[in-house]
């Protein structure tokens, strides 16, 4: 009896298991497992809901998922763009961009090999559907299963706050201040740009104001305007390298309860069954016929 792939495949899961208690990866590309990377096109393509797809810098992410239901991981990412991510959303908006852009930044410290395993990610965002929904998106974090939240303080709405439970590292990210223009939120780490925006940030959070405050009734003029405004910050923001816009922070000794709102939250989160038997073993040998 050959014994080698049944060799292979025990050192594959003490692998694994010695891995877990040094809080070392899931799994580590190139060693035990092989995923192969840049095998579908990215589709940056633009359109009328997506002008920003082309832009120089606008963010590519290369995704792992698992086979079906019950099946362990795909041996290729597929790559997904602002465009996928807008037609998921519902619009495009300047909140999917941001969200999408410091969740890119941040995936750059917890997934180094550049793949993205939405298997072992927990996330938490602000209550903008727009950043929520980008951050469930990308992380596959969801309420029900108890590993997507909304932040406790309100300060950090714009920010993501990512958790690889493998390797037990947090990563928050947010924009750099000279780009934010959320009405009275503070940018929650210490970054700064060094380019100057084509929009005021300034007339932007004024005009938010104004928008906001009219009693549910603003001027169309300054609805399109603020339109105006967003579109064109979002394409300025994307022809510059993300990094001169985003910033991230490790955050060390992380626990989720000081920072994720329980009163937001399921009670009895569903435990999840698609990611179960991701790292299941191969058949020892190829399937005979009875005779």
């Amino acid at each position: 009896m050959n014994m080698k792939p049944l060799l292979l495949i025990a050192v594959f899961f003490i692998g694994i298991h010695s891995s877990a208690q040094a809080e070392e990866p899931t799994y580590k590309q190139g060693v035990n497992i092989f995923i192969e990377t840049g095998v579908t096109q990215p589709d940056r393509v633009p359109t009328w809901y997506a002008p920003m797809v082309a832009m120089p810098y606008a963010p590519v992410f290369e995704i792992l998922a698992t086979r079906g239901t019950q099946g362990r991981y795909y041996q290729r990412t597929y790559a997904v763009t602002l465009k996928d991510m807008i037609k998921w959303h519902g619009h495009d908006c300047e909140g999917t961009t941001h969200a999408a852009n410091s969740m890119k930044i941040a995936f750059e410290i917890l997934f180094p090999d550049g793949i993205i395993d939405r298997s072992v990610l927990k996330a938490i965002s602000g209550t903008g559907p727009c950043w929520s929904d980008a951050v469930a998106f990308l992380t596959g974090a969801r309420f029900q299963y108890g590993n997507l939240g909304f932040f406790k303080n309100k300060d950090y709405n714009h920010s993501v706050l990512l958790y690889r439970e493998d390797t037990k590292v947090a990563v928050l990210a947010t924009w750099k201040k000279g780009i934010n223009n959320i009405p009275g939120e503070p940018v929650v780490l210490p970054g700064k740009i060094n380019w100057t925006p084509k929009v005021s940030m300034q007339e932007v959070i004024e005009l938010k104001n104004e928008v906001k405050n009219a009693k549910g009734h603003p001027k169309p003029y300054q609805v399109d305007l603020l339109r105006f405004y967003q579109w064109k910050h979002v394409n300025d923001v994307l022809s510059h390298p993300l990094h001169d816009s985003y910033q991230a922070k490790v955050i060390k000794n992380f626990k989720w309860d000081d920072w994720v709102d329980k009163d937001k939250a399921f009670s009895n989160p569903i435990k999840r069954s698609d990611i179960r038997l991701k790292n299941y073993p191969y058949r020892k040998a190829p399937i005979v016929e009875s005779k």
